[in-house]
């Protein structure tokens, strides 16, 4: 049997999650060797109950895991585990990092920054209309979309970023072939073309509300920052901004009004240090999202990755400028670049540098969004 089948086998024994698979791991390397073991073996082992070795053992001989394994291509989903080289490295930096993701479409890319945009099911249009532009923004700027694909605020960020054509993921709390809720049909028919639909739980598994709270760690943990656009004073949002902080990610809140109570969540967060958020452009204070923008171009796997996504694009002809203002204008877009950054790419010294800067600045061409970083206003 190949490795792919005790990654499913082992993830789909009955009673047997995350927390005992952590157990079985620190005395077995792999789903194989637990697959091969004998009963003696299980014996000791932390968290490990007759019962559990019991369902190890009827889980060899099971014909409905091997059925669900051989009807997954058929469905058009695939999965990945740790070790596997297409399981996100961003899950491997969390605790509970889930030991099998199933997939529709395609995994976000790990060289490329992600926002996770988040808030209540029955939001407002103001909320709505938030949400949707941050995430036009976000498509347009080379940035990964991450959400639940809930009603409300969840649906209207993968819309947004859909519509211009950027990535967006959606993870689920449910099986990956089931489209919940429903009425976002047509949003999940998109994100498995064109984007990604994930879960830890295997296919066929129904929505229940308790499989929403672990999904969101998976939410905040694929993202370099998370963005909370309104919530209540008890709401998943607040649970998937609390595991962001545990998972040391930027916390982002749309301020609200006082006295709404689609704001007095947001409200909490501001007062328990979460940073404010008015305008994309503020997202760059992101420190994790800053590393991929202030990568030298001797660097080609980091420039490649920034090119693929629309971040940095050659146009020395199309801006009509005189060389070396066109050296320094190629060098910015939609994503901030640093002083530094220029000089050392350009050849000017920086004086000369910062001269060019200033008259771009008065042409209008480009921005100064913090101190010494550059972006493009007109592409």
């Amino acid at each position: 049997m190949k490795d792919d089948y005790y990654w499913f086998w082992i993830n789909n024994i009955t009673g047997i999650a995350n927390i005992k698979l952590r157990y079985l791991f620190k005395v077995f390397d792999t789903p194989e060797d637990i697959y091969k073991a004998s009963d003696k073996m299980f014996e000791g082992v932390m968290g490990i109950k007759p019962d559990d070795i019991y369902s190890i053992k009827e889980s060899r001989k099971s014909e409905y895991i091997y059925r669900e394994y051989s009807e997954l291509d058929k469905k058009n989903i695939k999965f990945t585990y740790p070790g596997k080289y297409n399981y996100p490295e961003r899950l491997m930096n969390i605790y509970d990092y889930p030991y099998i993701i199933y997939y529709k479409g395609s995994l976000p890319q790990s060289d490329v920054p992600s926002v996770a945009i988040v808030g209540a099911r029955n939001c407002t249009e103001y909320g709505r209309s938030v949400a949707g532009r941050f995430a036009e923004d976000f498509a347009d700027m080379g940035i990964q979309v991450i959400s639940g694909m809930a009603l409300g605020i969840d649906a209207a960020a993968q819309k947004g970023a859909v519509r211009k054509g950027g990535y967006s993921m959606a993870v689920l709390g449910c099986g990956v072939d089931i489209c919940y809720p429903r009425t976002n049909i047509e949003l999940y028919t998109q994100l498995e073309s064109n984007g990604g639909i994930i879960s830890e739980y295997s296919p066929g598994t129904p929505p229940k509300a308790g499989l929403f709270p672990m999904r969101n760690r998976i939410i905040s943990a694929m993202s370099d920052a998370l963005i909370v656009v309104e919530a209540k004073q008890k709401s998943g949002s607040l649970i998937t901004a609390d595991q962001a902080l545990d998972q040391n990610r930027d916390v982002y809140v749309v301020p609200g009004r006082i006295g709404d109570t689609l704001s007095e969540g947001c409200l909490k967060l501001l007062k328990e240090g979460a940073q404010l958020i008015t305008s994309s452009k503020d997202i760059y204070a992101t420190e994790s999202i800053n590393r991929y923008i202030n990568c030298s171009k001797k660097d080609d796997n980091c420039m490649n990755s920034l090119n693929n996504n629309g971040i940095f694009e050659e146009k020395f002809k199309k801006s009509g400028l005189a060389s070396p203002k066109n050296m320094v204008y190629s060098q910015i877009n939609l994503f901030p670049v640093s002083l530094e950054m220029i000089v050392n790419n350009s050849g000017l010294n920086l004086v000369e540098a910062e001269g060019i800067l200033l008259e771009l600045e008065l042409d209008g061409l480009i921005e100064e969004v913090s101190k010494n970083y550059y972006i493009r206003k007109h592409i």
